[in-house]
């Protein structure tokens, strides 16, 4: 196909910046977490759209953030390769983060060749003269980077974006069928569901201490029967995930059903269960077996 352009568009950012929230919102399918915790991505995770001649493929990375375990090393190394193996780099600041906060992938953007676009975003919550400051500052450290305001929330200048991210695009063949949408498969979407259940009904540590593996995955032609470990660190976590009488795993399964179903487009049966793991986070073997070691 004649000038048709396809190339990644790689996401990165610091936590909390609304990364997942924008991606969501520029695919049209929601593929990432979305909750107001830090480090709910984990993986880098791949939305595709397509137009008649052009395929962007996006992808989510997790927040920026200095590793204190093993776990976290291999989140930042999906970080490391997105910068490298990227046609356009989506760089994610907003109006409420120190803007210098870890300047070293600030120097990182400095020097690399392919085309920034740099998103402020969340301008929702602040005024204009914050919104101009911020766009000077960010303008002296990335000369040659786009910069938009945008609120990814109120879904406000995404068209612009899109247009800059179009029109930045190489010439080259599609990389996926035109159909495709993601590179995961349904299985993940079923962990990423549950997890991000997870964030939303426990507090404090709990939700970094777990990890979700779909034991099974059967689809029969009226729904799908799923089976998922929730594994956790401790026996106290294990209790705050059960819950007295069952009741919180319950919710947990409950609205992760309801979720699978909506975004499955069709029934589902869930089976719960959770298990002690105390050295997942620092495992290669249980973290290769997770997904975060290759």
């Amino acid at each position: 196909m004649s000038n048709h352009k396809a190339g990644f568009v790689n996401i990165i950012g610091n936590p909390n910046v609304g990364k997942s929230t924008l991606m969501n919102a520029l695919v049209g399918e929601k593929l990432s977490i979305v909750t107001a915790k830090a480090q709910t991505t984990r993986h880098r995770i791949m939305g595709i759209v397509n137009g008649e001649d052009w395929q962007i493929v996006y992808s989510d990375t997790p927040g920026i953030l200095k590793p204190n375990y093993r776990l976290q090393q291999n989140m930042m190394n999906f970080v490391d390769t997105a910068i490298g193996d990227a046609d356009i780099i989506l760089y994610v600041t907003d109006t409420v983060e120190k803007a210098d906060k870890n300047i070293e992938y600030i120097q990182k953007l400095q020097r690399i060749e392919c085309p920034v676009v740099l998103v402020i975003n969340k301008i929702d919550i602040s005024t204009q003269e914050e919104v101009k400051e911020l766009m000077d500052w960010w303008a002296g450290q990335l000369p040659k980077a786009i910069i938009y305001p945008a609120s990814a929330k109120e879904k406000f200048n995404l068209e612009n974006i899109f247009d800059a991210i179009v029109q930045n695009l190489p010439e080259a063949p599609a990389w996926y069928d035109k159909d495709t949408f993601t590179d995961k498969n349904l299985r993940f979407f079923a962990s990423e569901i549950i997890r991000e259940k997870i964030f939303l009904n426990y507090s404090q540590e709990i939700p970094y201490c777990c990890e979700v593996s779909i034991e099974e995955f059967k689809e029969g032609s009226e729904r799908y029967d799923i089976s998922a470990v929730i594994y956790v660190m401790r026996d106290s976590q294990k209790g705050i995930i059960i819950g007295k009488g069952g009741k919180s795993l319950k919710k947990t399964g409950t609205e992760a059903r309801l979720e699978m179903e909506e975004f499955f487009q069709k029934k589902v049966f869930l089976s719960l269960f959770v298990k002690v793991d105390p050295d997942w986070r620092e495992n290669k073997k249980e973290l290769r077996r997770f997904g975060y070691e290759h």
